[in-house]
């Protein structure tokens, strides 16, 4: 198929994460990548479902309900899962987060739509951080086995100043525009226009 006849409608299901709230630009972290990914050739749409406060348990409800209604018979169907870092601190156990993750993933996979997916950030309680480290990697562990592209997002921002310092400032514990922009940048590097069989 040429470009110029592909159609991708992507939906982008998470938390509060999925929006710009909390950055100043009012860009967020999406608005950022989609600032670097074409929307002519091929015809992206795209179609965020954010949700403050939800949990694994959660996107799957909305899985089965809200993302399901935007796709489209006629484009190829694609969807980023943003996983939240909530959780732990709900009293969801990792196997079972790990298994609300298979479950969306298992389900597209048979629907033929591809997935991409992005792990939890660090909370600012660090009493959840250790937690959150073991759901990461479970996450990762559930995409690897079936060969979809993870975006790990705790490694590379527990230590990140910057990062640390807007989730503590900030009255609901949410990034600004550093944060959005690393959040970007590690989305844009692993894997982002492969993902989606775009030039490099």
């Amino acid at each position: 198929m040429n470009e110029s006849n592909r159609e991708i409608r992507i939906v982008i299901l998470g938390d509060s994460l999925v929006s710009a709230s909390g950055d100043p630009k009012g860009m967020g972290w999406l608005g950022r990548v989609l600032a670097r990914t074409p929307v002519v050739e091929p015809l992206i749409d795209v179609y965020p479902l954010p949700n403050p406060g939800d949990t694994s348990a959660k996107l799957l409800e909305r899985y089965n309900g809200e993302a399901q209604l935007r796709f489209s018979t006629a484009a190829e169907n694609r969807l980023v899962l943003v996983l939240p870092n909530h959780d732990p601190a709900s009293g969801i156990s990792i196997s079972r987060s790990r298994l609300n993750a298979a479950t969306i993933l298992d389900d597209a996979k048979r629907k033929g739509v591809d997935c991409f997916v992005i792990g939890p950030t660090p909370h600012r309680n660090p009493e959840l951080n250790s937690e959150i480290e073991h759901l990461s990697a479970g996450f990762e562990d559930v995409c690897a086995r079936r060969g979809v592209h993870y975006v790990d997002c705790f490694t590379p921002l527990i230590g990140h100043e910057g990062w640390n310092s807007e989730i503590s400032s900030d009255p609901a514990g949410r990034p600004g525009q550093i944060g959005h922009g690393l959040i970007a940048w590690l989305v844009l590097n692993r894997g982002w226009n492969e993902w989606l069989g775009l030039p490099e």
